[in-house]
């Protein structure tokens, strides 16, 4: 089977988390083929890759965002729209429940003539309109402005011509949540969607901290990802989560519940729970395998270690992970780590995982948002307890859901440097408790999430997708 894997701001652009996770996928299943359709922000990183690409992978599709910046464009002539096709529009733009059927017919031609149709005198029409219906107190030219720089992706990406295959695969909501709808209806093929996080929770807390948002539009920009979720759940025949918490959150946007399953993230679990216990050093050595991205908030991780430093002089922290995603956030936690004076917090880069494990007691994360995080997983698969954020299903791994097996490290509120301290400290206080709680975290991980448990789930998964698709006659 040919599986079209429809990536947004992650894979093959970005290491870990997300990617590192469906590398793994994609080369544990020899037996399908694969074509990359890659959503990425710059054109300056074509063919700069974080992965080399699977002997499996055979077509990679990459498309960029500020390509539409330097596309010539026309002022188009007036088309004539029926009521429907402009009630269809006026619901897209105020961002609430357009026909998305009448969506992917319109905007069905190149990208360089959907992107037009915001120079033209239908959109001009369209856009006055709701000006004054909606925002009769902001200047007409700030609204005009925004819905431009909202829709602008939106329609050049559904001018892009959709790659050949069997199944149409998407890793989040959003951009890639709406091309593997447009696939699903131009091709009748089936689509099937896996979010690791809750799309449209992680788009609202960034758009809620951003300043290059107005805050009179910000609610506006919030629908708008909204309403890109719904059109994926609305369109994919399936839809899993992580863990049911998420599941439920799914249902609650707006995703059918008979479309919802719960598949658990795994790991290679022979391999991590081979690594041997640290040797004694000294050292108390934490590790945060992670990407250096404000939703991660190295700098509650950097604020909480140096209340941790006021307590203990024998405690080291390795934060693990490329740099080059976000380099001016990794600048400013680098400039913040020397002001603080943390000499003891290393920023390692990307390293060997499974190797570097050796060296660590303990992990942490300090995410702001998180679906299952796989660095927890591996950690625990390793025998080492950990300290994370109460976000995603972090609790739910660390303390399990009624197996009686015990808590595997400490779990508190998001942002909270104190309490993220004195869960630090906690654990550094004890080592006879971290391996006991290591323990713990390495019996649920062989129980629960297994590298083979998760692939078998998906491999099901795929192919009973494509038996529907067929009528059941045949793979």
């Amino acid at each position: 089977m040919r599986i079209c894997v429809i990536c947004e701001g992650c894979y093959p652009f970005v290491a870990g988390g997300v990617s590192s996770w469906l590398h793994g996928l994609i080369k544990a299943m020899p037996q399908h083929e694969f074509v990359i359709w890659a959503i990425g922000a710059q054109e300056k990183s074509r063919g700069k890759y974080a992965y080399e690409m699977p002997e499996n992978v055979v077509s990679l599709r990459d498309v960029y965002l500020d390509e539409m910046m330097s596309c010539h464009l026309k002022k188009p002539r007036r088309q004539a729209l029926s009521d429907e096709e402009r009630d269809c529009l006026r619901r897209l733009f105020r961002c609430d429940r357009p026909d998305w059927n009448t969506v992917f017919r319109l905007f069905g031609r190149s990208a360089i003539e959907n992107v037009s149709f915001l120079m033209s005198e239908d959109f001009l029409d369209l856009i006055e309109e709701l000006s004054a219906q909606d925002f009769p107190y902001v200047g007409f030219t700030d609204y005009f402005y925004c819905i431009r720089s909202m829709f602008l992706p939106l329609l050049y990406l559904l001018g892009t011509e959709i790659p050949e295959a069997d199944l149409y695969y998407s890793v989040s909501a959003g951009y890639a949540g709406v091309l593997g709808s447009m696939a699903q209806e131009r091709t009748g093929k089936p689509f099937l969607l896996t979010e690791h996080g809750i799309y449209t929770r992680e788009r609202e807390e960034e758009i809620l901290r951003t300043n290059w948002v107005p805050p009179h539009f910000k609610n506006l920009w919030i629908k708008m990802f909204y309403m890109y979720t719904r059109c994926a759940y609305q369109h994919a025949c399936r839809v899993t989560a992580l863990f049911h918490r998420a599941s439920l959150i799914q249902q609650e946007i707006g995703c059918a519940a008979d479309k919802c399953r719960v598949i658990p993230n795994g790991v290679a679990y022979e391999r991590f729970a081979a690594i041997p216990e640290k040797e004694p050093d000294g050292w108390v050595d934490i590790g945060a395998v992670v990407r250096l991205v404000p939703i991660k908030d190295i700098k509650t991780m950097l604020y909480a270690f140096s209340l941790v430093c006021q307590e203990r002089k024998d405690v080291r922290l390795h934060i693990m992970g490329p740099t080059e995603e976000d380099e001016e956030y990794y600048a400013e936690c680098v400039h913040l780590k020397e002001e603080l004076g943390l000499d003891n917090a290393i920023f390692t880069g990307r390293v060997n995982v499974l190797e570097y494990l050796k060296k660590i007691d303990f992990v942490l994360l300090t995410s702001l948002s998180e679906g299952q995080p796989l660095a927890v997983l591996e950690g625990m698969a390793a025998g080492r307890p950990a300290v994370t954020t109460d976000v995603g299903c972090c609790r739910e791994l660390l303390e399990g859901v009624d197996d009686a097996l015990g808590t595997a490290g400490y779990c508190v509120p998001p942002m909270h440097q104190s309490a993220m301290a004195e869960a630090i400290l906690a654990m550094c206080a004890n080592e006879a408790e971290r391996k006991r709680m290591g323990h713990i975290g390495q019996q649920r991980v062989a129980a629960n999430y297994r590298h083979a448990q998760m692939l078998k789930r998906y491999e099901d998964l795929f192919l009973q997708a494509r038996r529907d698709a067929d009528g059941g006659n045949r793979l």
